[in-house]
């Protein structure tokens, strides 16, 4: 029981963290405000984690 609830505030502080980076850091970055930069930014992590969940499928196969 410890070891989830120090592993759920480690993701709650995480999503904090991010949360205020992208509230206080995001304004400053150089991104145009494009549909297609909106998609990328909403996709990406989606098809990062569909390759890394292929590659260590893949590899777990060979084992």
């Amino acid at each position: 029981m410890e070891n989830q609830l120090g592993f759920v505030l480690k993701v709650f502080l995480l999503s904090a963290v991010i949360s205020v980076l992208i509230k206080y850091a995001g304004p400053y970055l150089p991104i145009a405000p494009t549909g297609k930069n909106a998609l990328m930014i909403v996709l990406l992590p989606t098809i990062w984690m569909a390759i890394a969940l292929l590659w260590r499928f893949q590899t777990h196969k060979q084992t």
